[in-house]
């Protein structure tokens, strides 16, 4: 028998399929992400629990003209399959293949490039007041996960789509996850929402009540309307969303096309702004999946059938963290932990059951986090933050202002520096150094391996200032060995290599690409020194003047845009000593950089060994 999905080309058939076709085009679309995420790796949880959502959506609008806006995105591969890109998921955030993410690129059915958390309602009723303005004539809806919700900036979109009474759309898509379980006082309330169902049953029979009264004149109308109102403020676990000029509508099961289908009719003909509350199981379909779906949120390649992860047992530097931050919390009861919804990517779900009470996961809320950090070193505790590198861009105020005016001893921990691969532009954290390394009372060290690590971690938590320690997303390159430093001097640098009239000065992992460049020029005589730049901030100035004055070329190396970097810093500062000296910045160019694999991506800029050869070539 042939599958529905194999002979699947265009998002009208779906409008023409039975719903018995459509339950079973669910099926089958299933069955598609899990056979090939197991292979390519990506999202998957997200993914198989908005299967049925996503197919209600194009049975019910038309999204030629109508905008569908995705929160974060890591839920749009079903959407993806729909608009003609199935035959793309064997180059599923593959270099060149198929992004994980909606982008407008791809096609014109992604109406707006995502990636990260919260965006959704604020893009979309952007959409929905130019369409206004425009008099023009489509529907905006907007989708936005239950965890995406606990943002900041979700929750003021929130409070400006019922100012004007705009009309939009909003599925709330509520797993009860975001990446890992939700928390807080929203996800409590939307619990009580689940499973109290006495508003939907209650707001029914009072509409048919009024519909039976003949010639309801105006007053009586409206004095009617009150005291509906007012007994739904006692029926109601909280009426959040209609307090704020929301049409709230739900809960519904998110995996009933048909009850979807109607609820998302009957939206589209409601004028203002609409809230669909949908309760949907994120994993659904698969078993492993549904067990754990953290842990399948966003997924290397797995065993279809065991469900286990592919590849390498290495020492992360995320593990290396988390174990680091057992240790001195252990020994030093000042040390507390926040994350903002990635508590086991950071490392963190040790310590979480060890110190619970010295843990805290604040939603996906990074300006929170850095705010809530600052407040508790004010009281003498010693807070870190672990957040991965493009999350914390998200908190630059709140690191500027709250923590670094006042220099207080907050920690950030800064995974996922450099280059992360295949989430893309928006994941690459291949900026912090330029967003942190001009703040006043900021220092920023990195470590050139894992082992390094704890060490780092320990001096950081003795220092009575603003500290960021960045490092890279998995573990050393197995083809180098690297003693770990174990004292630090604030702003003193390491000499691994004294030799040659070519200086390395490298920042974190870029010192093992530095150690292999090194072998591999040896063994062609050229002779080259390597400094290991633990201190991107404050620099070694001492050690840089030293390498002028000796004559030396200085070669910068980072994993971080050149602009405004570790390496413009070395510039500016050689620049000051009105010294002829030769210093080249390798890094990366000032463009965003697409997802694909780490060693594509360094060769495709020129920062894999044979690569930063050729620079020093050049510079010979």
């Amino acid at each position: 028998m042939i599958k529905i999905l194999d002979k699947y080309k265009d998002i009208s058939e779906i409008k023409d399929m039975s719903l018995e076709e459509l339950d079973m085009f669910s099926g089958e679309i299933r069955e598609f992400l899990i056979d090939k995420v197991s292979k390519t790796g990506g999202h998957l949880s997200s993914n198989l629990g908005v299967v049925e959502l996503t197919i209600s959506l194009y049975n019910v609008f038309d999204f030629k003209k109508d905008k569908l806006v995705w929160d974060v995105g890591h839920q749009s591969y079903v959407h993806k399959i729909l608009t003609g890109r199935k035959n793309k998921f064997d180059t599923l955030k593959k270099f060149g293949g198929l992004s994980g993410f909606p982008k407008k690129c791809e096609s014109q059915f992604d109406h707006f490039q995502t990636g990260h958390s919260s965006t959704s309602i604020s893009a979309a009723l952007g959409m929905a007041r130019a369409r206004d303005l425009k008099k023009e004539d489509y529907e905006v809806v907007a989708v936005i996960g239950d965890g995406a919700l606990t943002g900041g900036m979700a929750l003021e979109a929130l409070n400006d789509v019922g100012y004007k009474k705009s009309k939009m759309i909003i599925i709330l898509n509520d797993n009860q996850m975001s990446i890992a379980s939700n928390v807080g006082g929203l996800s409590t309330y939307l619990s009580k929402i689940r499973v109290d169902p006495g508003y939907n049953k209650f707001k029914k029979d009072v509409d048919s009540v009024l519909k039976k009264i003949p010639n309801i004149g105006k007053g009586m109308a409206k004095t009617l309307e009150k005291v509906k109102n007012g007994i739904k403020q006692m029926v109601v676990p909280g009426m959040l969303f209609e307090n704020m000029g929301i049409k709230y509508l739900g809960p519904i099961d998110g995996h009933d096309i048909k009850q979807l289908s109607k609820v998302l009719s009957m939206a589209k003909e409601i004028q203002g702004p609409v809230l669909i509350h949908v309760v949907t199981k994120k994993g659904k379909g698969y078993k492993y999946a549904e067990k754990n779906p953290g842990k399948f949120h966003g997924i290397g390649p797995f065993d279809y059938i065991s469900g286990e992860v592919c590849g390498s047992k290495c020492l992360t530097y995320s593990k290396a963290f988390g174990d680091a931050m057992i240790k001195i919390a252990s020994k030093d009861d000042r040390l507390v932990a926040i994350t903002a919804a990635m508590k086991d990517g950071t490392g963190l779900g040790e310590f979480a059951e060890k110190f619970n009470n010295r843990f805290f996961d604040v939603g996906i809320a990074e300006q929170h986090a850095v705010t809530l950090a600052a407040g508790m070193a004010t009281e003498g505790l010693k807070p870190v933050f672990a957040v991965y590198s493009t999350f914390l861009q998200r908190a630059y105020d709140q690191i500027l202002h709250d923590v670094c005016i006042q220099n207080l001893s907050v920690i950030l921990a800064i995974d996922r520096a450099g280059i992360v691969g295949a989430d893309g532009e928006t994941h690459q954290g291949v900026f912090d150094l330029s967003y942190l390394s001009h703040i006043p009372n900021m220092t920023i060290v990195a470590p050139k391996c894992v082992s390094e690590l704890e060490y780092m971690l320990n001096w950081a938590v003795s220092q009575d200032s603003p500290m960021a320690i960045r490092y890279p997303r998995g573990g050393d390159n197995p083809n180098v060995t690297l003693e770990p430093l174990k004292e630090f001097k604030k702003g003193k640098w390491e000499t691994l290599y004294d030799e040659g009239e070519i200086m390395f000065v490298a920042v974190g992992r870029m010192v093992q690409q530095a150690v292999l460049v090194r072998e591999k020029l040896k063994n062609s005589g050229i002779k080259v020194g390597i400094i290991n730049a633990s201190f991107v901030k404050p620099l070694d100035r001492s050690l840089l003047k030293d390498l002028v004055y000796s004559g030396k070329s200085i070669v910068t190396l980072e994993d971080n845009i050149i602009e405004g970097g570790f390496g413009s810093m070395v510039l500016e500062y050689v620049n000051s000593l009105h010294k002829e000296t030769k210093v080249i910045n390798l890094g990366f160019k000032d463009e965003f950089i697409p997802h694909g694999g780490v060693d594509i991506l360094y060769k495709n800029y020129g920062l894999d060994v044979d690569g930063i050869i050729q620079s020093i070539i050049k510079l010979i």
